[in-house]
């Protein structure tokens, strides 16, 4: 069994080594992988990984030209994973290589990917907070039960990573991902190490950008074929509302002979039949969209350099 490691990096140089170390040796016996990606790291990163990787044809670089983050680094490196089964760790040594048996033992109960569960976070309280506040939303939203979806120690087989296009945050949403095309995945508990080197690279900001991602994930795993199902309940919805409201108030009026002129609830009926409206035709353009006109393609990434990999045919 060949086994591939994705691994991003972005200014780890005091780890990169330990870590490689470490997976040779939790892999002796398998053919083994290990693809680094540097994310734009201005530490001596890539030259540390350049050393490493004379003395052995199975570590491969990709180094970008800048920071395009890590769902983008990930995505990069599942398009030239050969491994039947591919890890993806962090390079900051908080994640075990010890543990790859046990998620290669889960992988073979029958699940197609293996998301690590940080049971113990050895991080401080005002990042564990908003972690769970997110895995607890995210669970909910996808009606996955997973404790940690954000946990970067991950085992997939081969054929998830080949179906998966990720970009911005949506490394966070991976589970979810696969979850929708159908794929059987389980979590472990791991090991969550101290960090011992450098400092975390995430901000407050990541949550942000993560909530605009989780309805990103939520239309494109439910929606993205049939966008007025979305738009068109939440347009009915609206418009429904509106249309009790302008009855009752109309009713007043009628039977009661109650004035309308200074009544609020007469404007948010209209607004809320405006709205709804405008949802459903907002379905409809999408729908319009997706069916005639070509997904444009995305911003290619900026790649200056590579080690030990095969240039495409061609």
């Amino acid at each position: 069994m060949q086994l591939s490691f994705v691994i991003p990096a972005l200014n780890e140089a005091d780890s990169l080594k330990q870590l490689y170390t470490e997976i040779k040796t939790n892999t002796a016996g398998y053919s083994c992988e290990i693809i680094f990606i540097d994310d734009g790291s201005t530490d001596g990163s890539f030259e540390l990984l350049k050393d490493l990787a004379l003395a052995d044809n199975e570590l491969k670089i990709i180094r970008f030209r800048r920071n395009f983050g890590k769902a983008a680094a990930l995505q990069k490196g599942f398009s030239i994973a050969r491994g039947e089964i591919v890890f993806t760790m962090d390079a900051d040594l908080q994640d075990d290589p010890k543990e790859i048996p046990l998620f290669l033992e889960k992988l073979e109960e029958g699940y197609d990917m293996v998301s690590g569960w940080k049971k113990k976070r050895l991080d401080p309280l005002h990042k564990r907070l908003p972690s769970k506040l997110f895995n607890s939303v995210t669970a909910q939203t996808f009606g996955l039960k997973l404790k940690d979806y954000n946990c970067g120690f991950k085992a997939y087989r081969r054929e998830v990573v080949k179906e998966l296009s990720l970009y911005g945050e949506m490394h966070r949403y991976i589970p979810a991902l696969a979850h929708s095309l159908g794929y059987k995945v389980g979590e472990i508990a791991v090991h969550h190490r101290a960090r011992v080197h450098g400092k975390s690279k995430y901000g407050i900001e990541r949550y942000l950008r993560g909530f605009f991602d989780l309805l990103t994930v939520k239309m494109v795993t439910q929606y993205v074929k049939s966008p007025l199902y979305l738009f068109g309940r939440l347009g009915v919805l609206s418009t429904f509302l509106g249309l009790v409201i302008t009855v009752y108030l109309a009713a007043l009026k009628i039977f009661w002979g109650m004035p309308l002129s200074n009544r609020p609830l007469l404007f948010l009926g209209m607004l809320l039949i405006l709205g709804g409206l405008q949802f459903i035709s907002l379905g409809l353009i999408s729908e319009l969209i997706i069916n005639r006109i070509a997904p444009a393609e995305r911003l290619p990434l900026s790649i200056s350099e590579t080690v030990n990999i095969e240039a495409p045919d061609g």
